[in-house]
């Protein structure tokens, strides 16, 4: 299946001079979408017991493939929206700046986990989650994206070796 075909590009948004990916036609088609689902989960270590997402759009496949695999979820959310302790970070975007939080008992120590989120960028969010989850003494075994900006090498800012895209533009 080609899902480059369900995905959008949205030129100046959110701000000007950005081309949106957008993913809601690969959303809103269930083939599609469980087609990402799958080739995902095939991405993710057997070893792997939770799986961290940022915010929002992580959250819906990795979310799906904790299903497919059976995995806990680890939620990464922006500052002030997570209830009980937290480790946070601030991280740059492609189009600013803001801070990352997650639960402090969210990752056991000596736990492997895996990242899941739409897209890749210039690898500020990711990086930003690495360094978060460094807190808990875990290895991260495998990071998985839907779509890569190639031509941003975020790749090059990840400390993990294993990473992965089903597209790349």
């Amino acid at each position: 299946m080609d899902i480059k075909e369900y995905i959008r590009d949205i030129p100046d948004f959110p701000k000007d001079g950005i081309l949106y990916k957008d993913i809601t036609p690969l959303l809103g088609d269930y083939k599609a979408f469980t087609f990402v689902v799958n080739e995902i989960s095939k991405d993710i270590p057997k070893e792997v017991t939770s799986i961290v997402a940022p915010e929002s759009r992580g959250f819906i496949f990795a979310s799906a493939v904790c299903y497919n695999l059976n995995k806990n979820l680890v939620l990464v959310r922006k500052k002030g929206k997570l209830p009980y302790k937290t480790f946070e970070v601030d991280y740059e975007l492609e189009y600013g700046t803001d801070t990352f939080e997650i639960h402090t008992d969210s990752i056991k120590p000596g736990e492997k986990i895996a990242i899941i989120d739409d897209l890749l960028a210039t690898g500020g969010t990711i990086k930003a989650i690495e360094e978060l989850v460094e807190n808990f003494s875990c290895s991260i075994s495998s990071i998985s994206f839907v779509i890569e900006l190639e031509s941003l090498k975020g790749r090059n800012n990840l400390k993990c070796d294993n990473v992965s895209s089903l597209i790349s533009f």
